[in-house]
């Protein structure tokens, strides 16, 4: 009794102690295949697992397959299953245990995997348990044992039915980790695509002949690895034209890295664009990878790069010429396979005479030279600027404007535009907010449109002059939403066509610019 007991002690040590070795070497595996084959191991030495499998179901045909095995040959590892079919199918099309306890004389044997049994000196027992995932059988445990007369095959049974139990869990974690993977590689594909699509050349907006000078010169230089320097006032656009370059050139799939050089104070522009090392300075407390190493492989834009300080521009420079940098307190020296953008709005000419900028970092970005011009010069794109940010910003506000009126039109053409593009779109942005209809008329736009010294147009306080005005504009919007016809925007203003011709001829409108 005594010896029975302590055996029985010595088995439920081994079976611990195999769990634990179970569990280990499961959890966080990152090859599932490897971790099974693991798996199959401690059970052949805790529990004298002579041959094993791990059978899983293919998710296209519906067979099953082995995933993981020990004491199999190459031919062996290669057997597949119909559900139901065999002992390990019918385990896992019922979703319960099957002990076979002599193998010999069980006619549902098929001998696929182990090739060896039906010759075997020695009789062996088999257990198959199915592996559940959500509650529904995925696959299967599959052991042989020596057969012994005393064995404990319930016992047995519920060991590896916890074996499987951890097998599942593991897979569940597995799929999830992969679907997760999957959905994050779908999520990058498709926001790849719309930044593709988002900075296409087809979405700069603009025919007027230097814009069209400028589309050229980005397909000259968008599928090369040539660096680019941007030039023009604020707010033109330098920027959009970086991302059409980046998305349209050989890099588009490696990293956009943008640093906007004017909102980073002078003590810092050099650890962000190279990094640093821990204890470079006070607060360095880890190493950090600079912009340059995060652009590895893509394309670097350095917005506002005249406001950069003389020490920084040394870096620069030879990050240029070398193609390599050091980060901030470091000794390793780093290669830089970056393509670098450059973009300014500063007069660099005169920043080189008065020495802030160094003549031969100018040189070395100057390279190709784009220039943006200001919205004033390409007053023929502003209408088509204008009703595309109406469109965009009554889409995002939930509003259904269809126009602008044409006194708002003449207010939007005769301003000076010192914004630019940045500030027209601000201004139609404000208009579509505050406008109650279907239309964007004068009053809508902002008081600096309106007055005398920013529009560069001359108004009279006068009462009269106001009301003649107001008149004017509404003669005016009336007769181009009926294409110059008189009587129909009489009809549309609720007169009469005698004083819509008298009011035309009164103001000198030119009904003819409306027709067509």
């Amino acid at each position: 009794m005594g010896k029975r007991s302590e055996e029985q002690q010595t088995g439920r040590h081994a079976a611990l102690a195999s769990l634990l070795e179970v569990s280990q070497a499961l959890a966080g595996a990152h090859d599932l295949r490897a971790a099974l084959h693991r798996v199959l191991e401690r059970l052949e030495r805790y529990h004298g697992v002579v041959r094993g499998t791990v059978t899983l179901t293919d998710s296209d045909t519906g067979d099953l397959y082995i995933e993981a095995s020990i004491g199999l040959d190459a031919e062996g590892r290669k057997a597949r299953y119909k559900l139901g079919e065999g002992i390990t199918g019918r385990a896992v099309q019922s979703g319960k245990p099957i002990v076979v306890p002599e193998v010999s004389r069980e006619p549902l044997f098929l001998h696929r995997a182990f090739h060896g049994r039906r010759n075997s000196h020695q009789e062996l027992s088999y257990i198959c348990v199915p592996i559940l995932l959500h509650r529904k059988p995925v696959g299967a445990l599959g052991v042989d044992l020596l057969f012994r007369k005393d064995r404990d095959y319930q016992e047995e049974s519920r060991l590896f039915g916890v074996v499987a139990s951890m097998i599942g869990q593991a897979l569940a974690a597995q799929r999830l980790l992969e679907d997760e993977r999957k959905k994050l590689l779908e999520e990058n594909t498709t926001l790849r695509q719309e930044l593709r699509e988002r900075y296409d050349f087809s979405n700069i907006i603009g025919t007027s002949g230097p814009m069209r000078q400028v589309y050229e010169q980005i397909h000259q230089v968008a599928r090369t690895t040539t660096t680019v320097l941007i030039r023009g006032e604020s707010g033109t656009g330098k920027e959009l034209i970086a991302h059409a370059i980046h998305y349209n050139s050989t890099r588009a799939k490696k990293p956009f890295i943008k640093v906007n050089c004017a909102a980073l104070p002078e003590t810092l522009i050099e650890s962000e664009l190279f990094g640093y090392e821990k204890g470079a300075f006070t607060g360095a407390q880890a190493r950090k990878r600079g912009r340059f190493e995060l652009a590895e492989g893509g394309t670097l834009f350095l917005d506002e790069i005249g406001e950069i300080n003389p020490s920084t521009q040394v870096k620069l420079l030879r990050v240029l010429q070398e193609r390599e940098f050091e980060r901030v307190g470091g000794t390793e020296t780093l290669k830089a396979n970056v393509r670098l953008i450059a973009a300014t709005n500063k007069d660099l000419e005169t920043a080189i005479s008065e020495k802030a900028f160094r003549e031969d970092l100018y040189y070395r970005l100057n390279v190709f030279t784009l220039f943006i011009p200001p919205l004033r010069e390409r007053k023929s794109d502003l209408l088509l600027l204008a009703d595309h940010f109406v469109a965009k910003y009554s889409r995002e506000h939930g509003k259904s404007i269809r126009r602008i009126s044409t006194p708002a039109i003449d207010m939007l053409v005769s301003y000076h535009w010192p914004g630019n593009v940045r500030e027209l779109e601000n201004i139609i942005e404000r208009s579509v907010l505050v406008c109650d209809g279907n239309a964007i008329h004068g009053h809508h736009l902002p008081p600096t449109l309106q007055t005398a010294e920013a529009s560069e147009t001359v108004t009279s306080n006068s009462l009269t002059d106001a009301v003649q005005q107001f008149e004017k504009d509404l003669i005016a919007d009336a007769l181009k939403t009926t294409r110059g016809n008189r009587a129909k925007a009489a009809r549309l203003l609720r007169t009469t066509e005698r004083i819509v011709n008298y009011k035309v001829s009164k103001y000198e409108i030119d009904c003819s610019r409306f027709r067509g």
